[in-house]
C-alpha cells in the first residue's frame, strides 16, 4: 500500500468521508430506481416524492436496524447495542443525505415551479451527478492519480445511467 493510501486510511472519519460510502451510491441508485418505477404509473411528482421518501426511509431503517443487530452480536468487537446502533447511524447517513436533492427537485414539481416531466428527469439526472461525484470522491479520499478518479466517477455514474436507460425503454 502507498504511504498515501496508509496516510489515508489512518484519517478519523470526516463528514465527506461518513457520506461518500456505499450506503451513498446504494440510497442514490434507489432513489433512481423509485423514480424509474413510477414512470408506468404515470406518477406526479409529488406521488414520487412520497413514493421515494417512504422507501429510503423503509430501506435506511432496515440497513441500520440490520448493521446495529449484526455488529452487536459479534463476540470479538465487544460492542454493545447502544455503540452498534450508533455506529450504524453513523454509516448509514449517506442512504438518507443521497436523497435529499433529488427529492428537493421532485418537490419543485409537486409545487408546479417546474412541470412533473423536467422534475422527474431532473431528478434522474441529478442522480447520475452525484453518483459521479462520489465516485471520484472516493478515489480522491484514497489518494488515487486524476485518471483512476475519473474512472471511478464514470464507472459509479454508469449506475444512474443505466437508470435512465431503463426509463427511457419504460417509456
Amino acid at each position: 500500500m502507498s504511504s498515501r493510501r496508509a496516510a489515508s486510511s489512518r484519517v478519523e472519519p470526516t463528514s465527506e468521508a461518513t457520506l461518500i460510502t456505499e450506503e451513498s451510491i446504494y440510497g442514490t441508485v434507489l432513489v433512481g430506481g423509485m423514480i424509474v418505477a413510477s414512470g408506468p404509473l404515470q406518477a406526479t411528482s409529488w406521488e414520487t416524492f412520497l413514493s421515494v421518501v417512504g422507501t429510503v426511509i423503509v430501506f435506511w431503517a432496515a440497513h441500520m436496524y440490520a448493521g446495529a443487530i449484526a455488529r452487536s452480536g459479534r463476540s470479538a468487537d465487544g460492542m454493545g447495542l447502544g455503540a452498534a446502533i450508533r455506529r450504524s447511524f453513523r454509516s448509514s447517513l449517506g442512504f438518507l443525505t443521497s436523497a435529499l436533492l433529488p427529492c428537493v427537485i421532485l418537490l419543485l414539481g409537486a409545487t408546479r415551479v417546474v412541470p412533473d416531466a423536467l422534475a422527474i428527469w431532473t431528478a434522474l439526472w441529478l442522480g447520475v451527478v452525484i453518483l459521479g461525484v462520489i465516485g471520484y470522491r472516493i478515489f480522491a479520499l484514497r489518494g488515487e492519480s486524476w485518471m483512476v478518479r475519473i474512472l471511478g466517477c464514470l464507472g459509479t455514474a454508469a449506475f444512474g445511467l443505466a437508470m435512465i436507460v431503463l426509463k427511457a425503454l419504460i417509456h
